[in-house]
């Protein structure tokens, strides 16, 4: 353990950012969870209440890895990709309902 003042607050300030960083994983990672269930969903009986709530997943999981992209959380590129498969899963799901 650190004995200077300076190192303490450090390993404080260390411990709150990894536990702010983990809520911001853990949220992308549901949210992207929850836009493929909801595309599955759709694909499985599709409505226009199962494409409303596709396209409102799909705006929420993005502003959430928007988001952690500008805090630092995840690193621009991986944001990116992230939001890459979501698109390329819809289109496809699109593509598979035509």
């Amino acid at each position: 353990m650190a004995n200077i003042k300076s190192a303490i607050k450090r390993v404080d300030i260390a411990e709150r950012n990894r536990l702010q960083n983990k809520s911001y994983k853990s949220a992308v990672r549901t949210l992207m969870k929850k836009s493929l269930a909801a595309m599955s969903a759709h694909q499985a009986n599709p409505s226009p209440e199962a494409q409303e709530a596709v396209e409102k997943s799909m705006s929420v999981a993005f502003s959430k890895i928007d988001r952690a992209v500008k805090r630092g959380v995840i690193h621009a590129n991986t944001g990116a990709r992230k939001k890459a498969r979501l698109a390329r899963a819809l289109k496809a799901q699109e593509a598979s309902a035509s």
